[in-house]
Formats: structure tokens, sequence, C-alpha cells
């Protein structure tokens, strides 16, 4: 060993040669990345705002289009644009991948003059950079390193309505995805660059109510008091929950009376429920379904299942590959979690596509004012997206 040579320390993986290279080139792409980030951060897309939405396209469409060589297919539904690059083999039957990603914001326009676009200290700031315009920006890079492939396929899905809850593209989303080796997921990681094996199902649900209404002072008697039946109500569906089984149930919005002297004829309230697996999220669905008046009063359950659960029996095959390369970029990955909130990837694990998600940005502050991402850690993550999409590809 000569003076200059050092030993690893101890724990420390060190890449390989294919490994370093891959690492060099992520870091002399980020100066571009960075570049097209900013642009899109400035470019605000509010989810409910369709024709900013349609604006922050036009913008991804142009970046893409130098990025990639070639322009986006144009999609809207139910008047939201989304964009999809196909990249590779058009046979059928090739191995194909789908980057998974989402251009709307919960910031309205006029955020980016109250949270402007910033680098300072390595820490990258900006309305919707960790929520999840970095992992946009990475997935583009990414998908452009690939490049042509003659025996497998890339599908690049931007969608623009992923935060309230993919009306539009929930369709798209599972089409493109059907038939996929894996599903891999542009969200934001978790606390301290964790991956996401997991994530809760959503389902809402609106319990109304009819009374009927009385003079509260002179015959409170000849009324129907629908808070007296929306309070118990609550009672019943809060015992849905299941702590160890890991299911949420919880009432949101309540809404009830007209005014102080006047028994309540009209009443609901709206309820989230969090379930880590389909069949609890079916037997907290059967369980709304069969709630009964407690006074005699009407109640009427809509609603239902809107995501079903990310499992981590989805993404466990996934998880173990990045592990594997991970290792030939000498990185070392944290615990994988699973989580709350949920994702389209979600969608794409309830039709049996293997599913990894939280392959974006690390920092944090989603939604908030403290919204973040780590500089440092975009170069290394999206090398890790283009190992891994290598090997899922075997290209």
């Amino acid at each position: 060993m000569t003076e200059t040579e050092t030993t690893p320390a101890a724990g420390e993986v060190r890449p390989s040669e294919a490994g370093q290279a891959l690492l060099d080139w992520a870091e002399q792409a980020l100066p571009d990345m960075l570049t097209d980030l900013e642009q899109i951060i400035r470019c605000e897309s509010p989810s409910a705002d369709h024709t900013a939405v349609a604006r922050s396209a036009d913008l991804i469409a142009a970046i893409g289009e130098r990025r990639l060589g070639f322009a986006p297919e144009r999609l809207v539904v139910e008047g939201v644009t989304h964009l999809r690059w196909r990249l590779g083999s058009p046979d059928p039957e090739a191995p194909r991948v789908l980057l998974l990603t989402h251009h709307d914001t919960v910031w309205p326009v006029g955020s980016i003059e109250t949270h402007p676009f910033s680098i300072q200290d390595g820490v990258l700031r900006g309305p919707g950079c960790f929520d999840m315009l970095t992992g946009l920006v990475m997935a583009l890079h990414a998908a452009a390193r690939i490049g042509h492939l003659e025996n497998a396929a890339v599908t690049l899905l931007v969608t623009g309505d992923e935060e309230v809850g993919s009306p539009a593209s929930r369709a798209l989303i599972e089409q493109e995805a059907a038939g996929c080796v894996a599903t891999l997921v542009l969200e934001a990681t978790g606390d301290g660059g964790a991956l996401k094996i997991g994530r809760k199902g959503v389902s809402n649900y609106r319990v109304d109510i009819i009374g009927r209404a009385a003079h509260a002072g002179l015959e409170p008697e000849k009324g129907l008091n629908a808070t007296v039946e929306l309070a118990h109500q609550v009672g019943v569906v809060i015992g849905f929950a299941d702590a160890e089984a890991g299911t949420s149930v919880v009432p949101t919005v309540a809404q009830s009376g007209t005014t102080t002297n006047t028994v309540p004829a009209h009443a609901s309230f709206m309820v989230d429920v969090r379930a880590l697996t389909i069949a609890e999220q079916a037997r907290v669905d059967e369980a709304f379904h069969s709630l009964t008046s407690h006074t005699g009063a009407t109640v009427t359950v809509s609603g239902g299942v809107n995501r079903p659960p990310l499992e981590t029996s989805a993404a466990e095959g996934v998880w173990q590959r990045a592990l594997a390369v991970s290792r030939e970029l000498g990185l070392q990955l944290p615990e994988a979690i699973v989580v709350g909130g949920a994702s389209d990837g979600n969608f794409t694990a309830g039709i049996g596509v293997p599913t990894l998600d939280g392959l974006g940005a690390v920092g944090g502050g989603a939604h908030a004012d403290h919204e973040h991402v780590m500089v440092d850690e975009i170069a290394p993550r999206t090398a890790l997206l283009v190992a891994l999409l290598r090997d899922l590809l075997d290209a």
C-alpha cells in the first residue's frame, strides 16, 4: 500500500468503478438540474388553477424536450394537463418501468413572492421544491441518462392533480402502470432520506343526517335533533379505528343547525380513514355503510375508498434491488419506512404492480413554510434512480 492509499473506514461502502462514473455524471448534471428546477418552481402550479397547471406543463414540456430530445404527449383530462414521455422499445412485451411524478402543488399563485426561490448554505427553498418538483427534475434527467433502449422501455408520466386526490389522472396512472416491471414514485423521501415501502390507503366518508325542525323554546319536543344524532354517530365511527392494526378514523369537518333557537333539522360530518391493508379498508367501509339511526333521524352515508394502501409486499422486491444498487454507488440508505400519507403509488400498488416510493428529494417541510431540499443529496439520489432503472430493466 502506498502512502496515498487508504483503507475504508469501518462500515464505509465505496462505489464500484461503474458506480463512481454514474455519481460523477450526476454531479456534472447538477447545475442543469438546479437551473431546470428554479424555472419550474417559479412557474407556479396550484392544483385547482387549471390555467396555471397548463402553463406549468408548457414549461416542463419545453425543458423535457431539451433534455430528452423529443416532445411529450400532452394529455388534458377534465381540464387538467398531464404529460407523458415514452422512451425505448415500442414492443408491448418489452420490460417497462413507470417513472411517476406530478407537477401540481398546494401553493397558491403569488407564493413565490412570499416564499422566494433560493439556495443558501446548501439548502434549496421555494414553493413545491420538496413536494415534488425536485423529484420531477430528477426523473427528467435520469430518463435522459438512460436514453434509448433497444429491448426495454421507460414511461415518464407527469400528472397535474395529485395534490387533490388525482381524480382526473387515476385512470391514466393505472393504464400506464399495467404490465410494468415496477413503478418508481418520485415523491420526496421520509426523514433522513428514507425510501417509502408502504403507505396507508385513504377512504373518505360523509355522513348526512336529516331530522325535523322545531322552535327550541316553545316546542322542542316536536323536533328531531340532527345535532344529537350527529354526536351519537361520531361516537360510533371513532370506534371503527384500530390502532393496533394501524387504522385511524378521524371525524373532520362537521356542520349542523341554522339558528340558535331552532332544533337542527340537518347535520353532516366528514371522516378521514387511513388503513395499512385492503382488508382493513374493507372492514371499515362495511361498518360505515351499516350505520343506523339512534334517534329516528335519517342517516345517509356517502363516499368510500379513495386510494388503496401501498402494502409493503408490493415494495419489498424493488426495495431490495434499491439496496443492492445503492451499495454499488457507495450509498448507505436508511431503513425504509411506512407512512400515513398517500400518493399515486397507492394506485399502482393497488393494481398489483411492484412499487417503490420516496425516490425524490431529501429535505422536509412539505406543504409548510419551511419546505426545503438538501442540494448535496440531489445528485447521488439521481444516480441511484438511474442505477435502479438499469437494474430493473437489465439495461
